[in-house]
């Protein structure tokens, strides 16, 4: 005697199972969601992205250690703590945690899952995005409680921000997928603390010798911080010059992770 099942609709076979993935939407959602809460529960991390910018921000507006010029010292040290903010997590923060992923073999296995390998790295990018709305909202809030005036257009310091976010994430991902991770914590915690002091994010860049000015303003974080302060600052137009250069920064460093990127 043969049992056959038949689901509501009265067809045989009506609960049979249907493997399959998941639409690439929503598997790049959770992946960005997962990458984004393990972000935010990283120590490390957060002294990073949140502590460091924040006790910056405050400590150098209330106590006058270096000459920021004319007007409020929270004026000038807000939009380089922005751009310090986007540095912090798209470079810094993604190349330590993504050369880790990939020593650990997290990254290999990752790949041989049905998320595509581009799939993953727009899901990290999506996380850094993110977690830089995070940052920019609480910097803010402390910058306007410091009596922080911004001026300038919204849309010019939106688009500094997401050609300084490709910009930083493209090197990150290069650090990270070529160097052993011991060497990408290293080099990655190295470099942030050379363009804290030397990308005009703290320190006016007019404060350096004339002939260090000139390498100094091809840094991807001084053309944001200047730009951020041109704007914000100065209530200037569009900053062409400064997107000019994080706009190259951006398709060479992608570029050259999509090409020397090493999975294991």
């Amino acid at each position: 005697m043969t049992t056959t099942t038949t689901g509501a609709t009265g067809a045989t076979g009506a609960y049979a199972p249907k493997p399959g993935a998941a639409p690439l939407g929503r598997m790049i959602a959770a992946q960005a969601a997962l990458e984004t809460r393990m972000l935010l529960r990283n120590g490390e991390q957060l002294l990073l992205t949140v502590i460091i910018p924040t006790l910056l921000l405050v400590l150098f507006s209330a106590v006058d250690v270096v000459d920021t010029g004319t007007g409020a010292s929270v004026d000038f040290l807000a939009p380089g703590i922005l751009a310090l903010a986007v540095m912090s997590t798209a470079f810094t923060g993604q190349a330590i945690a993504t050369g880790f992923e990939r020593r650990y073999g997290v990254l290999k296995r990752l790949a041989a899952s049905p998320l595509p390998r581009w799939g993953l790295m727009t899901a990290k990018t999506l996380s850094v995005l993110v977690t830089e709305v995070l940052q920019i909202a609480l910097l803010t809030l402390i910058a306007f409680a410091l009596g922080w005036s911004p001026h300038g257009n919204p849309a010019a310091v939106l688009l500094l921000l997401l050609l300084g976010t490709a910009a930083f994430s493209g090197l990150g991902l290069l650090m990270a997928g070529t160097l052993k991770a011991e060497a990408t914590l290293a080099a990655a915690n190295l470099v942030f603390l050379l363009l804290l002091v030397g990308g005009g994010v703290i320190v006016p860049l007019d404060r350096f010798p004339d002939a260090a000015q000139s390498v100094l303003g091809l840094l991807p974080i001084s053309a944001l911080s200047d730009g951020l302060r041109d704007v914000l600052q100065h209530g200037a137009g569009t900053p062409w010059g400064d997107l000019g250069v994080l706009a190259v920064w951006a398709v060479a460093g992608l570029a050259a992770a999509g090409r020397f990127f090493r999975w294991e």
